[in-house]
């Protein structure tokens, strides 16, 4: 059994205490503290906070990190997919191939514009689009496919570019939380014509509030995008487009900026956490009771999450929380069962993976300063619950 984990810390998503926090950006500030605030009074001096500097020299960070001529600062990762479908010229009438299984931004962000979702379940693997089932629900009104790098996993890129290639589909990329993660040594964001990125706290580069990114190589389409991120002007009070209010802010572009230079270590610890899980998971012996994450050949997982499955995850995470664990579950209910995607007339059924990871999966602490302690605590937590 592990050693008691002294001290008590607040979770970062609200105000439960636990012993191990889900995610504890405390300590992620405390490395950073004066570098960060620095850069924060830096802007303030300025008195520029919209589309500066920062925000040029973040783009121009992403742009070489994800390996594409352009990169694009929004105001979230839901406008980066937004703007991705509105520079692409999708709307009523057209529809977007996606997963039912992913934050309700994906999907959501196509019935916006009055195109239509049309979901594909996932592999149960590594819980990200099957590209063998995407053929059979291409139509006429197809336009493009939107798969989702979920958990900081890579999709097979190989099998849906090859599918959209035939089909004359556009792919857009869904890494929101994927930054950093490759597909057979290409990075993700650099696959498809736009790429989608978050800067949510959560993620592993994260903001102190929102913002996004989008990526591409086409270089009409990044003009296109930079027009439609200010309302589609490109002069003051004169307007081409019908754009929208998406700009990325100084003060988190700069903050930003330090976090930047830590996320190739941030990752690596990640990737260590999940190593050790593994470890200490065998060590256990409850390989036959908890299904690990797997890695799909020619990925590199960049553990946005470390999602476990057991048909028991309910009652296993009432446990933890009386242990003091901190848990999550993305995501409880997948889309097409959702009331706000109602009117698509999908059923409980249609989707047989994606449903029963929803009542499955349960996400483990994994940020980088997790100690192996945490680790230990975490995984004896789950042993326990199954010996009881």
């Amino acid at each position: 059994m592990a050693q008691a984990i002294q001290g008590i810390q607040q979770g970062a998503s609200g105000s439960t205490k636990f012993r191990v926090p889900f995610l504890d950006l405390q300590a992620q500030f405390a490395a950073i503290r004066a570098e960060t605030l620095s850069s924060v009074e830096r802007v303030l001096e300025t008195q520029h906070f919209i589309l500066g500097s920062e925000v040029k020299a973040l783009e121009a960070d992403v742009s070489r990190l994800v390996e594409c001529q352009f990169a694009i600062g929004c105001a979230s990762g839901s406008d980066a997919l937004l703007l991705a479908l509105m520079a692409l010229e999708i709307g009523p009438g057209d529809e977007v191939i996606t997963t039912p299984f992913t934050f309700i931004a994906t999907a959501g962000s196509v019935a916006r514009l009055g195109a239509r979702p049309v979901f594909v379940d996932i592999n149960p693997d590594d819980f990200n689009l099957d590209p063998q089932k995407i053929e059979e629900v291409i139509t006429s009104r197809t336009r493009a496919i939107l798969p989702v790098h979920l958990f900081g996993q890579p999709a097979d890129m190989d099998a849906i570019l090859e599918i959209a290639e035939a089909s004359n589909l556009t792919v857009i990329e869904d890494a929101a939380q994927s930054i950093g993660a490759r597909w057979k040594g290409k990075a993700v964001g650099s696959f498809g014509r736009i790429g989608c990125f978050s800067f949510f706290p959560s993620k592993n580069l994260g903001g102190a509030g929102d913002g996004g990114m989008v990526t591409t190589n086409d270089p009409v389409l990044a003009d296109r995008l930079r027009v439609l991120r200010v309302h589609g002007s490109r002069s003051k009070y004169q307007y081409e487009l019908v754009g929208i209010n998406s700009r990325l802010d100084e003060l988190q572009a700069a903050i930003l900026r330090v976090k930047f230079p830590h996320l190739e270590k941030w990752t690596s610890l990640r990737e260590r956490n999940a190593d050790r899980y593994r470890s200490i998971f065998r060590q256990f012996k409850l390989n036959d009771v908890v299904r690990l994450p797997s890695v799909r050949p020619g990925g590199e997982h960049v553990y946005n999450q470390f999602t476990i499955r057991t048909p028991q995850r309910d009652k296993i995470r009432e446990y933890m929380r009386q242990q003091g664990i901190a848990t999550e579950v993305y995501y409880p209910r997948p889309l097409h069962l959702q009331e706000a995607f109602a009117y698509l007339e999908y059923e409980s059924g249609d989707f047989p993976e994606a449903e029963r990871a929803s009542d499955e999966v349960m996400a483990l602490p994994i940020f980088a300063e997790l100690t192996e302690d945490q680790q230990q605590h975490v995984v004896s937590a789950i042993a326990t619950f199954f010996e009881r």
